[in-house]
């Protein structure tokens, strides 16, 4: 267990920050109810042998909760110091308003599919008021949205294409994007991984990259991307050769 693998490590508590989600209940329903959060959070506390969550995300929107439930959960847990921060996971600008209608803690975080391959945040904002299909409202300006309310996006399966199909680097069907990322790799003395991890942390909307893997090889990959900010032309170049288009 994480818990007892912690005792054994080099590691201190403090050096690390926890992060849980509830709200899934698998293949049945999602739920956000007072009870679900709360026995969520003691279920994570005690498989991890620990006594606070650093973070708890709220994952994915339960249309049926009611915001003055998700309240009292948030204030018993945080009272009883079991959660220091609160947040949120693919929800939008008016799901995430109706929660602050009652809930008081700060909503930090919002984890949101994003990358090379997942452009939808930023492409409705390069086309707006026009009628092909990025012009299409899907998120409610969410990009905007996190800006405005210094929430921190967490983007997930950063190196995914379409629905899970796969990872796009090194994959044979993105030839252009894939020619770029080395070159830029060559340019930036990192790896295509970097490269791609860096294309996310360039946007100054305060994301985190979930890097979503125990490959310490590619671990160290991504974490070069802390050091590596891409040149406006570079993003731009990368975000067009990844099939995108400009107005």
């Amino acid at each position: 267990m994480f818990g007892q693998a912690l005792k054994e490590s080099s590691l201190k508590r403090e050096d690390l920050f926890i992060q849980s989600k509830c709200g899934i209940v698998p293949g049945v329903m999602f739920d956000f109810s007072k009870e679900h959060i709360i026995s969520s959070v003691e279920g994570s506390l005690k498989r991890l042998q620990i006594e606070q969550l650093d973070a708890l995300l709220l994952h994915r929107p339960d249309t049926l909760f009611e915001p003055e439930e998700v309240a009292a959960a948030f204030d018993q847990l945080e009272t009883q110091g079991k959660v220091k921060y609160f947040g949120v996971s693919n929800q939008k600008p008016g799901q995430i308003e109706l929660l602050k209608k009652t809930v008081r803690q700060p909503l930090v975080a919002n984890q949101l599919q994003f990358g090379i391959k997942h452009t939808e945040m930023i492409d409705q904002g390069f086309h707006v008021n026009m009628s092909d299909a990025p012009a299409v409202d899907r998120d409610g300006e969410i990009l905007e949205y996190s800006r405005l309310n210094d929430m921190t996006i967490q983007a997930w399966s950063p190196y995914q294409y379409g629905f899970f199909e796969g990872v796009f680097i090194g994959h044979v069907k993105f030839p252009e994007l894939n020619k770029t990322l080395h070159e830029m790799a060559l340019k930036y003395d990192t790896t295509p991984t970097g490269i791609a991890s860096a294309w996310i942390l360039r946007h100054p909307a305060n994301m985190q990259v979930i890097a979503g893997t125990m490959n310490l090889k590619r671990i160290r990959e991504i974490s070069q991307a802390s050091t590596i900010v891409l040149s406006r032309k570079d993003w731009y170049a990368i975000y067009l050769a990844a099939g995108n288009i400009l107005p």
